[in-house]
């Protein structure tokens, strides 16, 4: 489609004709590499976006994906200035020297980038999107020409990512904590939740209102128009008091609506307070993704195509980006979303951090032995989740509904608060230390495969430092060979890219069908026992 309503433009038609070999192969990756990496990178962070309301069993993972789905085409259509960070905020495309520098660039990153992300969701491993992105970058521009880097917004972004993280994972542990013990574990139980429901309830709907319309839309008209007649009204706004006012203000209604459904709807409101709640934080996630991470696959692509259209270093980095183009790529977004590995990923992160005893997980020996001796300093305190529920079908629930409505609020205040910063943070690192964090709250740790599970979110947060590794040394040795085979250094390195594809699927394949056997035998011991027996 992409590439029909190019050739279709007379002006782009002529300049086709005129470009060089490697302008030609250039624009041909840009736009083939940028409808494959916006499907890798909606497969990896579907888990994202989905693991608690699909951990808890509140809707199947396919409706709770073409809802996601809706809401991250939406987030990618309006768009957000993240976009513009990435294209050219890491590094400065001016400063390269020329056209072609800055397309080796790109390009070098869309080679990488399609080949690490596919090979972390093949192993269920939710690695960051956005790290990877910024490392790629400055791994392919200090290849190029180091002075060409921002290293002070570079700096920001990576500050911006660490302090996410620590942030998402306070806030989820103390709300949850809170929440917990005040609901227990008796979140459909009316009589508690006519005391708790409105002021827990209220607060995550408070928030994600809050951070997700003032703060993550706050270029739309409206929100303009909302907060310039607050200042009118509010002389202490630029001391940060009237947003402070507005959000108890909401927090209060909130917390009154939901307390009069109690009270009217009684136990069918209290059945479906917080699945409710859950779904509705899927869908602010989800729109909350689609804004900031589109960045990530979207940017190099698109940056080259405005480079390749207007042939000029300084103009094509300030084209804005045609709003067609960011829908089309919040399809891609959604098709990634649908495919076998992204599900791979969201039962991996799931099992991470479930109530239940048992798990299909992997860790290597090392991270299950450190596991094994952190959880020594555990004490004996009882786990304050509820114990796993089976549904009618076989399948375990590993959240309860309140703390999937934690996830998801929380994380999606986070990625929305980041987007109005125009700080492409990742949304991996955002949801797994909320997962991880109200899992510490809940003292899942203290019962089960403990060791296990503790064990791969060590395996996890090890890999993102991995990812940037590898990201970065490999952009940079593509990059060093596309600068200097051009045509033939595109073709080598997307060879090596394709092979690396095949090694990393078959590989996965085997390791996936392992951990399912090791975890049958920890559920049924008996059964293994009789078969070494024969």
């Amino acid at each position: 489609m992409t590439l029909f309503m190019l050739a279709s433009d007379t002006s782009w038609a002529e300049r086709l004709t005129t470009m060089s070999g490697f302008h030609q192969a250039c624009l041909l990756l840009a736009v083939g590499l940028l409808l494959w990496d916006t499907i890798e990178v909606g497969r990896n962070d579907a888990a994202n976006l989905v693991n608690a309301v699909f951990g808890a069993r509140i809707i199947s993972r396919k409706l709770a994906i073409y809802l996601a789905g809706i809401a991250v085409i939406c987030g990618a259509t309006l768009g957000s200035s993240v976009i513009d960070t990435a294209r050219k905020g890491i590094f400065d495309p001016t400063a390269l020297g020329s056209l072609n520098a800055a397309l080796t660039v790109y390009v070098s990153v869309y080679i990488v980038d399609t080949v690490l992300l596919y090979g972390f969701s093949a192993f269920g491993l939710p690695v960051s999107t956005t790290a990877c992105l910024v490392f790629e970058l400055l791994g392919a521009a200090i290849a190029i020409n180091i002075d060409s880097v921002n290293w002070d917004k570079a700096g920001v972004v990576m500050l911006g990512i660490v302090c996410s993280i620590i942030l998402s994972g306070f806030i989820s542990f103390v709300i949850q904590r809170a929440a917990r013990g005040a609901i227990r574990t008796r979140p459909t139980h009316l009589p508690t939740l006519l005391l708790h429901g409105g002021w827990i309830g209220g607060g995550m709907c408070a928030g994600l209102c809050y951070f997700l319309l003032l703060k993550g839309m706050k270029s739309m008209a409206w929100v303009k128009a909302f907060k310039d007649w607050l200042k009118q009204v509010d002389d202490f706004v630029e001391m940060g008091v009237g947003s402070v006012i507005v959000f108890f203000l909401l927090w209060g209604i909130f917390a009154i609506l939901i307390h009069l459904a109690l009270v009217v709807f009684r136990k069918r409101a209290a059945k479906l307070l917080f699945p409710a709640l859950a779904v509705v934080g899927m869908l602010a996630m989800a729109f909350a993704f689609g804004q900031n991470d589109l960045a990530n696959c979207a940017s190099p692509g698109l940056a080259s195509i405005s480079l390749l259209k207007t042939q000029s270093l300084e103009i094509g980095t300030k084209v804005p980006i045609a709003t067609w183009m960011l829908f089309a790529c919040g399809l891609l977004l959604f098709a990634g979303m649908t495919t076998k590995n992204a599900e791979r990923v969201t039962k991996a992160a799931v099992a991470t951090g479930s109530m239940g005893d048992h798990v299909a997980l992997w860790a290597p020996r090392w991270c299950v032995k450190l596991a094994t001796h952190l959880l020594r300093f555990r004490g004996e305190q009882p786990a304050l989740s509820p114990r796993a529920a089976i549904t009618s079908s076989g399948k375990t629930v590993h959240y309860d509904s309140l703390r999937a409505c934690v996830i998801m609020a929380v994380s999606a205040s986070v990625i929305a608060t980041a987007s109005s910063l125009s700080l492409p943070v990742s949304t991996t690192y955002v949801a797994f230390a909320s997962v991880v964090a109200t899992g510490l709250a809940d003292r899942i740790f203290q019962r089960g495969d403990a060791e296990l599970k503790l064990g791969r979110a060590i395996w996890v947060v090890t890999s993102w430092g991995l990812s940037a590794v590898f990201a970065a040394t490999a952009t940079f040795l593509v990059a060093m060979t596309i600068n200097r085979f051009h045509v033939f250094g595109i073709v080598a390195t997307l060879l090596i890219n394709f092979v690396l594809r095949r090694f990393l699927k078959r590989s996965a394949d085997i390791q996936e069908r392992r951990v399912q056997e090791e975890a049958l035998e920890r559920i049924h011991p008996e059964q293994f026992a009789l078969e070494d027996d024969e």
